[in-house]
């Protein structure tokens, strides 16, 4: 049976349904989005760390965490090159440090 809308054409029932679905859609999606749980830097940490000791499966841990294990394993990824990049950082850093402290120990008391 169709309906009028407000531009007074004659809408098939099934478009309307289509349309309210899509609607109710998108706003589940934002509310998912509104009320997703946040996860500080430390507890990513806190669950990496857990994982890497092995005390129970990574699909426990997610399970108990309520996590997914695909985000499970991009911190994972991000943790392991984070610390990557800081250990290059440091090695860069201790190579300048050596030629600064060579140049500055050549001081002459007066």
């Amino acid at each position: 049976m169709p309906e009028i809308d407000t531009a007074h054409e004659a809408v098939p029932a099934s478009e309307q349904a289509e349309k309210r679905t899509e609607e109710t859609h998108r706003f589940m999606r934002s509310v998912r989005r509104a009320t997703r749980r946040k996860y500080t830097p430390e507890e990513k940490i806190r669950i990496v760390l857990e994982g890497f000791r092995r005390e129970a499966t990574v699909s426990d841990l997610c399970r108990r965490e309520g996590i997914n294990p695909a985000n499970y394993y991009s911190w994972t990824r991000e943790f392991m090159e984070a610390g990557k990049e800081r250990l290059t950082r440091n090695t860069v850093r201790d190579a300048t440090r050596g030629k600064r402290s060579s140049s500055s120990s050549v001081r002459t008391v007066t």
